[in-house]
């Protein structure tokens, strides 16, 4: 199937899949009739007469999802494994073991949170990882404080695509290195990533607002009533993960731990396999910056499970037959998030594959006759739409970096250079973040154990806010000269602003 141009109808499907989502609140049907409405434009182009273009759009449907789920069987393979490892370790029962210390030693919904968030900065080496395992360890504090499911899907995905891309060891950091090889302007593509981190507003602005929520009742829009509602006993929880039948008492808090640890081990070790790293010749960094993330996961995954089996079976906490049938519970728990996640790679590579999507709105900047100081800010708003649109981060900054570096090159300053790499990267993830068909969006509200459209729902006005932030904040570094202290303190301060004028917007609206 080779790409074709079809100019705007390019944009159709991903605005016909996040229209409907967001109407309907139900993301697979909307993710289905995007992918349909992709390939009959594709199809209308491709083959003629009625009966070839019918025949065409279910042919190229059903192959390119078969080729996408192929592409990403190995991600398939880790939310396999880890569902399997979540339900062994509560039927173990050191998920309610871990709750019932963590509740011991934690002891306000404040210091609830920030464990969550804690957790989630500390897990920084894949996005995917981080969602489920977060979810998964911190439920049962959470629920026993009242914070609510939405809240802490807010946390876990504020904490996942955000940390990564500002983490130089992690998958995302091999991601983005990649595409400045390839682009060929940097000699050291790491030097040039960690240059930007600085820059990277959204990421650090999200950390910042996650921080703030969690300390401060400062909460607004859609997540106050989730919380309001949380404080009543509706946490919003849709999972059966955190039911209690059938869970053993003999559990203890090494039983969650010790897989969990056992899951990072082996997941940091087999991302050094991957990448050549026990070969010799290379730093821990190019280790990393080489290794076949998803594949390794699935290594680590398995070796998680296997430390589960040899912690548990022996010791009698969980029978065999038992545990056996905990990995068959777990693996059906994933099969929603599978569903969904097949289906936002498929309409991702009509978008990317079939459409040329990225291809048609890099060339609309890249044709924009604009000053230099202006770049980073419509860099940033054009890397949002277009992660919003397709659902990928990584898929818009492989097509962006490449054009932005273009546009870029006559820029006398090196320092406005690196802002609007940088602003191409936070417009990604902010897109990424908040996308009804994002995977991380997806896995986050998965991990948290809530309805994926409210968690689309709750975040998107907290996304918006730093959104917001992070573009006037691009607005400052365009015209500092990319000024890396003005950069910073207007998005911190221009994010303060808007948190208190909206509190007091809800507070007056509360009030009449």
């Amino acid at each position: 199937m080779e790409m074709i141009q079809v100019g705007w109808l390019s944009i159709l499907p991903p605005l016909i899949a996040i229209v409907l989502a967001l109407i309907t609140k139900e993301v697979i049907s909307s993710l289905l009739v995007g992918i349909f409405a992709g390939t009959l434009i594709y199809a209308c182009n491709a083959f003629t007469g009625v009966m070839g273009v019918a025949v065409g759009t279910v042919d190229v449907t059903f192959s390119l999802m078969s080729s996408k789920f192929a592409d990403n069987v190995n991600i398939i393979l880790f939310l396999c494994f880890l569902g399997a490892l979540v339900a062994v370790i509560t039927k173990a029962g050191g998920s309610h073991a871990y709750g019932v210390w963590a509740a011991s030693k934690l002891k306000s919904k404040r210091s609830a949170q920030l464990a969550t968030a804690g957790l989630g900065a500390l897990i920084f080496i894949d996005d995917y990882f981080n969602c489920l395992t977060v979810g998964t360890v911190m439920k049962p504090v959470t629920d026993k404080y009242q914070v609510s499911r939405a809240k802490l899907a807010y946390i876990i995905d504020a904490t996942a695509a955000p940390i990564c891309i500002i983490a130089p060891i992690s998958s995302w950091a091999a991601a983005v290195g990649s595409n400045l090889v390839d682009a060929g302007t940097f000699t050291s593509p790491m030097a040039a990533f960690i240059a930007s981190i600085p820059y990277n507003l959204y990421a650090l602005l999200s950390l910042i607002l996650v921080v703030v929520l969690c300390c401060t009742k400062l909460d607004f829009g859609p997540m106050a009533k989730a919380e309001a509602a949380a404080a009543e006993g509706n946490l919003g929880a849709v999972d059966t993960a955190s039911k209690e039948e059938n869970v053993e008492t003999k559990g203890r808090v090494f039983d969650l731990i010790i897989p969990v640890i056992g899951l990072i081990v082996f997941s940091v070790l087999a991302m050094l396999y991957t990448g050549g790293f026990f070969e010799g010749g290379m730093t821990l960094a190019d280790g990393f910056g080489n290794c076949d993330s998803a594949f390794s996961l699935v290594l680590g995954g398995a070796g998680g499970l296997i430390v589960a089996f040899l912690l548990f079976v022996p010791r009698g906490v969980v029978k065999f037959r038992d545990f056996m049938a905990g990995i068959n519970e777990g693996i059906k728990s994933m099969v929603p998030a599978c569903t969904i996640l097949t289906l936002a790679w498929t309409i991702s590579g009509v978008c990317r594959d079939l459409l040329g999507t990225g291809e048609y709105v890099g060339a609309l900047v890249e044709q924009m006759n604009v000053s230099f100081a202006f770049i980073p800010a419509i860099v940033f708003v054009v890397a949002a739409l277009l992660s919003f649109s397709m659902g990928t981060a990584w898929g818009t900054f492989g097509i962006l970096i490449p054009i932005v570096l273009v546009v870029m090159e006559a820029c006398p300053e090196a320092h406005l250079l690196i802002a609007a790499l940088a602003a191409t990267l936070a417009g990604s993830v902010f897109g990424d973040h908040c996308s009804p068909i994002s995977d991380t969006t997806i896995l986050s509200s998965t991990g948290a154990g809530v309805d994926h459209m409210q968690h689309v729902s709750t975040q998107m006005p907290y996304a918006i806010v730093t959104a917001i932030a992070a573009f006037i904040g691009y607005l400052a570094a365009g015209f500092s000269n990319g000024n890396v202290f003005v950069t910073l303190g207007v998005g911190v301060a221009a994010l303060v602003a808007i948190i208190f004028i909206l509190r007091a917007y809800d507070k007056k609206k509360a009030k009449a």
